[in-house]
């Protein structure tokens, strides 16, 4: 109980992050079925996390140093709050596929695999950051020791996020019924576009600037394509929230 407390008090923002996840949520699918999605995506990126750390699937090796080993909560030698961060961002990324696919007839696995690769860009900015986490307050806590070709980040750890996000994703809509209720996206919405502030602001404040455009070039393109891509589609409010079961 001490650590889970001290592991709060350092890592202040995940918590945030992590409670405008459960508000947003409950209103939009409700608690029963926000804790659902939490306790699918958590143990799934947890079980990435630590198989990565020993035999580099599904996000390429690295290695955590264990630097703040007991300043803050660990599962194994994984932080709790890293694996418990993807909660929130395979959630936002849901959110946002739901979005911008409204008002078509989309599959569930569609969905899945959409919301998959949204999480993936959100990392595009997240990871690079990370690396360079002795930079800013999270601290040298991760690396990969043989780099990686973007931005010292592996190109298969890109691919792991795409994975682990559609499979959480695809878990959570298969535990459910075959039409998920309708429900209200935006909050969500405004969950992924906060991280990849916070995250983009932090990338700016520690003078990537190379990334922090790469990241910004990337997301205002993904941005266009969600818009044109819903306006496409002629979509009403009121459909906002509905999945086919296909």
């Amino acid at each position: 109980m001490n650590l889970l407390v001290a592991t709060i008090l350092l890592r202040p923002y995940v918590f945030a992050f992590l409670l405008v996840f459960l508000l947003a949520g409950r209103a939009d699918l409700g608690w029963r079925r926000t804790l659902l999605f939490g306790a699918w995506a958590w143990p799934l990126a947890w079980l990435a996390e630590f198989a990565s750390t020993r035999v580099g699937v599904p996000f390429g090796l690295y290695h955590y140093t264990g630097a703040t080993v007991g300043q803050e909560l660990y599962i194994a030698n994984v932080p709790f709050m890293d694996s418990l961060s993807f909660t929130f961002l395979a959630y936002a990324a849901f959110c946002l596929a739901r979005v911008t696919l409204a008002g078509r007839s989309v599959s569930r696995p569609t969905l899945a695999i959409v919301s998959g690769l949204l999480m993936m860009l959100l990392d595009v900015v997240i990871d690079p950051l990370a690396v360079r986490g002795d930079r800013w307050f999270l601290g040298r806590i991760f690396y990969y020791p043989e780099g990686g070709a973007y931005f010292g980040v592996p190109l298969t750890n890109f691919l792991g996020w795409w994975i682990v996000g559609a499979v959480s994703v695809g878990a959570w809509l298969w535990s459910g019924p075959a039409t998920p209720p309708r429900g209200r996206p935006w909050p969500g919405v405004g969950l992924y576009y906060g991280v990849l502030a916070f995250n983009l602001a932090a990338t700016a404040w520690i003078g990537e600037w190379k990334l922090a455009a790469t990241g910004l070039v990337i997301h205002v393109m993904l941005a266009l394509t969600a818009v044109a891509s819903a306006r496409a589609a002629s979509w009403p409010a009121s459909m906002l929230g509905e999945v086919s079961g296909r």
